[in-house]
This record gives C-alpha cells, sequence and structure tokens, in this order.
C-alpha cells in the first residue's frame, strides 16, 4: 500500500525525504514564431513567366497566326494497291507434271516502293502534271512554309515530294496506300490517278522483262536439245554407213539362228557319215560324197563365225561385241537426246503458254479519291504539337535555370 502511494506520488510531484511530495514545477513555455510575411512577386518569378510568355505563349501564338491566316489550304487524294500474282496452273502444268517456270516474286512489292520514291518518278510526272505549278498555286511569298517555291531544281523537287505524297508499306500485308497532297482537288487526284497509272506501268514492264527472259531461257534450251538430237541421229547414221549394218541386234540374231542351223546340219551329216562307213564297204562312193558334204558344212560354219567377227564389210580384226558396244551407246545418247528435246520443247510451250497471261498485275482496293473539303494541313493538331514541344522546352531549361541558380 506504501508503495503504491509512492508511485502515485511520483506521478504527480516529487518526493522528498521522509516521502513528502513536492509540487510540480511548471514548464516553461516554447517560443512562437512570428507568421510567414505574405507572398510577393520577385525579379525571378517575374523572369520565369517573362520566358513562358517569350518561349511558349509568343511563339504558339504567331503560329496560330499563320496557320489561321497564312497557310494554304491542302485537299488529299488517297489511293491503296497491291501486287497479285495469278495462280492458275496452265494446260502443261496441268496433264504434263511440269512445275511452273516463273515463281511468285516476294520483292516485286518492294520494287515498287522504292519507284514511288525515285527521282525517276518525280521527273516522269512532272515533265507529265508539270508539278512545279500544281504545288505552286498557293504563294510561297505568303506561305513560304507549305508552298513550293517554283522553279526549282529536280533535287528540291524530289525533297519536297515526301511532304505532299505520303507513302505507307505494310511488308507483311505487301499493301501499300498514298496519300497525295495538293492546293486544289482536282489536281490531288490527277497526281493519285498517274501515281496508280506510273505503277502499272512498272508491275507491267516487270511483268514483260520476266517473261521475256523465261521463253529466252526456254528457246535456248530448245536449241541445245535440238542441236543434240541432229548430232546423236548423225552419229547412229554414220555408223549404218560404216558398217553397213542397220540393226546389229537384228543382225546377230540372224547370224546367230544360221549358224546354229549349220550346226545342226552338220551334226546330222556326221551321223549320217558314221552310219554309212559302218553299214558299207571301204571304197563305196557314197562314203567320199557325204564326207564332201561334211567338209563344205564345216567350211561354212567357220565362214559365218568369221562374219560374227568381223561385220558385213567392216575391218578384219574387229569383234562383233565392239560394235554392239558403240551401237549401243550411240543408240543411249540418242534417246537421252530425245527425251530431252521432249522435255525442252514441253517447257518451252509452258513458257508460251505463260507468256500468253499477264502472272503480275496491280490490284486496287482504293481508287484514286477526289475531295470535297480541306483537311490539311492539321491546324489544331500541328498547332497542339507546337505548343507541347514548346512547353517542354520552356520547362526542361526552367528547371535547369533554378538548379543552378540554388547550387549557388
Amino acid at each position: 500500500m506504501q508503495d503504491q502511494k509512492r508511485n502515485e506520488a511520483a506521478v504527480a510531484g516529487t518526493l522528498d525525504a521522509p516521502g513528502r511530495v513536492l509540487p510540480l514545477k511548471p514548464l516553461a513555455a516554447a517560443p512562437q514564431r512570428p507568421p510567414a510575411p505574405r507572398g510577393r512577386m520577385k525579379a525571378r518569378h517575374w523572369g520565369i513567366v517573362a520566358s513562358f510568355v517569350v518561349v511558349v505563349a509568343l511563339p504558339a501564338a504567331i503560329c496560330a497566326w499563320y496557320l489561321w491566316t497564312r497557310a494554304a489550304d491542302q485537299f488529299a487524294s488517297y489511293t491503296a494497291f497491291s501486287v497479285r500474282r495469278e495462280e492458275v496452273n496452265s494446260t502443261l502444268e496441268l496433264f504434263g507434271g511440269i512445275t511452273a517456270l516463273s515463281g511468285s516474286s516476294s520483292s516485286d512489292t518492294d520494287i515498287l516502293y522504292e519507284y514511288l520514291r525515285s527521282q525517276e518518278l518525280v521527273a516522269d510526272l512532272d515533265q507529265t502534271l508539270d508539278l512545279r505549278s500544281m504545288w505552286s498555286k498557293a504563294d510561297p511569298v505568303r506561305d513560304p512554309v507549305f508552298a513550293y517555291r517554283a522553279p526549282g531544281t529536280i533535287e528540291d523537287l524530289v525533297a519536297y515530294w515526301p511532304r505532299m505524297v505520303r507513302i505507307s508499306y505494310d511488308a507483311g500485308a505487301g499493301l501499300i496506300d498514298i496519300r497525295v497532297l495538293a492546293f486544289d482537288p482536282s489536281d490531288a487526284q490527277r497526281l493519285s490517278t498517274a501515281i496508280f497509272e506510273r505503277s502499272t506501268a512498272m508491275i507491267n514492264e516487270l511483268s514483260a522483262v520476266a517473261r521475256d527472259d523465261m521463253i529466252r531461257y526456254a528457246r535456248e534450251e530448245l536449241d541445245e536439245a535440238v542441236e543434240r538430237l541432229k548430232v546423236a541421229r548423225q552419229s547412229v547414221t554414220e555408223f549404218r554407213n560404216r558398217t553397213q549394218i542397220v540393226d546389229p541386234e537384228a543382225d546377230i540374231r540372224t547370224q546367230v539362228g544360221l549358224l546354229a542351223t549349220l550346226q545342226e546340219n552338220l551334226a546330222t551329216t556326221v551321223i549320217e557319215l558314221d552310219l554309212m562307213r559302218q553299214t558299207t564297204r571301204e571304197g563305196d562312193p557314197r562314203i567320199a560324197q557325204i564326207d564332201l558334204k561334211v567338209r563344205v558344212i564345216e567350211a561354212r560354219i567357220e565362214a559365218e563365225r568369221k562374219k560374227l567377227g568381223i561385220g558385213a564389210d567392216g575391218a578384219e580384226g574387229e569383234a562383233f561385241a565392239t560394235l554392239m558396244g558403240e551401237y549401243e551407246r550411240l543408240i543411249v545418247e540418242r534417246q537421252f537426246a530425245e527425251e530431252t528435246y521432249t522435255a525442252a520443247l514441253a517447257a518451252y510451250d509452258s513458257a508460251r503458254s505463260e507468256a500468253r497471261r499477264q502472272s503480275r498485275y496491280l490490284a486496287a482496293h482504293v481508287r484514286p479519291t477526289l475531295a470535297e473539303a480541306s483537311v490539311f494541313p492539321r491546324r489544331g493538331l500541328v498547332l497542339s504539337l507546337v505548343g507541347l514541344f514548346l512547353f517542354l522546352g520552356w520547362a526542361v531549361l526552367t528547371l535547369l535555370a533554378t538548379s543552378l541558380r540554388d547550387r549557388r
């Protein structure tokens, strides 16, 4: 109990000996600071405001004034197309099993895309449509930003081309979208139409070159096959004239058949001679006659064997097997030449059939349009972008200047 009272006394005040509670001394009040003075614009604040007006507000106002009072109206014409290749096989390919001679070239659209940005196309359209006059209809003195200053060089015209002709190319789908700007809607449509026509002519030229190359190569292969076939047939003819053998295989069959017949007759005559000697006396004249017949048959067999060794009128010592080997080689070469000629002729016919139809063509899914209202230049978008970049630049410069001032 006494300990509890001591704790309460310790909380309420202090204790002295012997247990008397002393009063607590009041704490000194914390000093109060005077209120902050009212904010006032200083020189650096006025400098920031002035810099905002000079760097952001004034240029944006000038840009807005120029866009709405000086910039000439521009009209847009749109067109879109893609390069397509006909995939229908020819009759020879369907029934003859011959593969296509010209494959689809994935670079056709790439070539066309580069052509649409080339100086050649710009110069061609300038000669046809007079691009310098078309794009200088807006007074370059009044609108020096968007108007073309005629006459200029071809390099100036090529540099101005991307500003008025925007080409978008989707490599995955093979689609090309074109937006053409002009200061007159009919000029924009005429230029868009001319671009489409030049693109069509470009693709047709590529197709014509491919077809000509295909036919020329096929014709060269056919000429080589014809010449090879002529040489092979001439070699067979020379062999027949030299050996006096039209068909060695048929001739050898005849010679072998004749030799087999003679050997059979020889065997029959020899048997007859043996029987005659056993059944008649020694001096019988029939024995001499049959013996003469045996010698004649043997001589004939020897002669036929010699024929098999030298051919009909060939040089003596030339084996008939050698002639057969040479003849078979010539026949194989002739057959190979005939097959090559057949394949080359079929390829040439297929190339001609392929050339009769247009394998590549330009398919337009958006024809050149005619504008009814001016959309460009997009004044609101241009002013917003200009104001945004001016504000970002001013903010960065202001932060840099403030940080440098605070580091001093």
